[in-house]
């Protein structure tokens, strides 16, 4: 398969695909005259690489996954501490948004939103 048809398969961009193998995510076969040929393992690799990646993992964790389903002998309490980890990280990241969310709701309120100059908001924002 050539980038083309492993970018449709997979639904990466071709961009994508070739940065993941720059960082030796995949590595493709190389044809007589230096174009990639993937491989059907390779195309599944990728559409490991992008569900994990819309999960939001970072490229780090994904590597480690990679090479985690990769291997046979794995110990499926490493794939959890990996994904827990994750999930810890955003549930910080959905409080410290619904925070922020009620902070911002509570500025929008108080500001009249008319034609004088005084502003909760910009107030808010300066520190006073």
């Amino acid at each position: 398969m050539n980038i083309s048809d492993v970018a449709e398969q997979t639904g990466l961009p071709a961009k994508t695909i070739r940065y993941y193998e720059e960082i030796g995510l995949v590595t493709p076969q190389r044809s007589a005259n230096g174009y990639r040929v993937f491989a059907e393992s390779d195309a599944h690799k990728l559409t490991f690489l992008a569900r994990a990646r819309n999960l939001g993992f970072s490229i780090e964790d994904c590597r480690n996954l990679l090479a985690l389903w990769e291997d046979r002998s794995r110990a499926s309490a490493d794939v959890r501490r990996i994904a827990a980890q994750h999930l810890d990280d955003i549930e910080r990241r959905i409080n410290d948004l619904a925070a922020m969310r009620d902070t911002l709701s509570d500025l929008v309120q108080k500001c009249s939103g008319d034609d004088r100059p005084d502003c909760p908001i910009l107030a808010d924002l300066a520190g006073s």
